[in-house]
């Protein structure tokens, strides 16, 4: 097989591994034991509901429920080898790469999954654009050491000239042979998995992918998490490499959502009052999709967010340029500087309400109604975001320029469970 040197490496080197599967006779279905990334399932109710669908669904390796973090990485460790002991999972015989599709309606993703070399050079090659939170990339830590496993792969995007040709072509020509496995998971998406193992198509791919920078679309506590466990190994080793699906965008474009923030400590009244004259506030007429629209037909024009948890919804706007010129800090550029995310964080959080970024303040939600549905039950503040543009996030990280934390969520996210990476195959 022809992979790209280790000294020359210029682009993305991508491998193939002997993916952990679920056997299909030894649990209910495959859409059973599938989840969501381990951080949008953020309920407890959505928690329950996963482990109830299927005694191995993969919720219980990804979050396993103890009393301590040792306790609970160690559950995930003891649940992955009784897996693989009583043949639930089970590795593929040869090292393969994974085509992957994702199809629901008129919406169509096919991505290709991989291992992924984490050398210095990747840092610059594979792209973030999002801050992290250290003790979210200490808890991942803690369960890959555990486990020593790639639960869930990254979604990494690139972008070629859309033609059909190196690793699109495979994809493409891979999509028509019969599949390695097909299920429907109850949002509706179908999901489908081919293996690619012929030499000639991996150095296709290979030699494709060479030529490319990726950008982080979502799994940024992940990558951070790679990037620590390799530091942490000498070298050569399983863990200088971590699990990915690339998808290439000039063919599938992603869709690009805002990830909202739900203040837990501060009443919607309270979040009013504080903004004075400084933003421009109104209370709109109607439901949760017209809120949604105003907000973004107010975004079309500047800064603008909707407040809720009362029982109502506050378009919040217009921003004053002073407070902005006093409280966003001006060594960035102009669009960073301009994001909601930003004005949020360092105009509103930081100064308006003084909320630290901490898990006992702040709750990160993706799902819309659900943040508006936890505000009104527990009676603090829904903060609904309007999703960023893509082109605006790859040339923020293009110029090295971080983006604040849970800016956005690109989609659809892979389903977890489908293929896992085990350090020990």
């Amino acid at each position: 097989m022809n992979t790209v040197g280790h000294a020359d490496v210029t682009g993305l080197e991508l491998r193939p591994f002997r993916g952990v599967r679920y056997v299909p006779e030894r649990v209910g279905s495959l859409a059973a034991v599938t989840s969501p990334p381990y951080d949008v399932v953020v309920r407890p109710d959505g928690l329950l509901h996963l482990e109830s669908a299927d005694p191995h669904n993969i919720v219980r390796l990804i979050l396993p429920q103890a009393t301590t973090p040792a306790a609970r990485n160690q559950q995930a460790a003891d649940t992955l080898g009784s897996w693989l002991a009583e043949g639930i999972l089970a590795p593929d015989t040869e090292p393969s790469l994974y085509v992957y599709e994702q199809h629901d309606g008129d919406i169509l993703q096919r991505g290709i999954i991989g291992t992924l070399r984490l050398s210095e050079a990747a840092e610059g090659i594979v792209l973030p654009h999002e801050d992290v939170m250290p003790h979210v990339v200490e808890d991942r830590a803690g369960l890959m050491r555990a486990t020593a496993a790639n639960l869930e792969p990254l979604l990494l995007t690139y972008r070629s000239n859309g033609d059909a040709t190196g690793a699109l072509g495979v994809i493409e020509r891979t999509a028509l042979r019969d599949p390695l496995l097909s299920t429907t998971t109850e949002d509706g998406f179908s999901h489908r998995l081919w293996s690619v193992r012929d030499p000639a198509e991996i150095a296709e791919i290979a030699s494709d992918l060479a030529r490319h920078q990726a950008l982080i679309a979502d799994g940024h506590h992940r990558w951070a998490t790679n990037l620590r466990l390799r530091a942490e190994h000498p070298s050569p080793s399983a863990w200088d490499h971590g699990l990915v699906l690339l998808v290439d965008t000039a063919r599938y474009p992603l869709r690009v959502r805002a990830i909202h923030r739900y203040l837990h400590r501060l009443p919607v009244a309270d979040a009013l009052a504080a903004l004075g004259d400084s933003f421009r506030v109104r209370t709109l007429e109607g439901d949760l999709d017209h809120a949604l629209g105003a907000l973004a037909e107010a975004a079309g024009k500047g800064n603008a967010f909707v407040l809720a948890g009362d029982g109502a919804f506050h378009l919040v706007d217009h921003p004053s340029p002073d407070l902005l010129t006093r409280t966003v800090p001006a060594d960035f550029p102009e669009a960073w500087r301009t994001l909601d995310a930003t004005v949020l964080h360092a105009t509103l959080l930081d100064h308006v309400w003084r909320i630290p970024d901490a898990p006992e303040h702040i709750a990160y939600i993706h799902d819309t109604a659900a943040t508006v549905e936890k505000a009104e039950r527990d009676g603090g503040t829904a903060v609904l975001m309007h999703p960023v543009r893509e082109e605006v996030v790859r040339d923020l990280a293009r110029q090295g320029v971080t983006m604040p934390r849970k800016s956005t969520s690109f989609g659809p996210k892979p389903a977890t469970g489908l293929v896992l990476r085990s350090l020990d195959f």
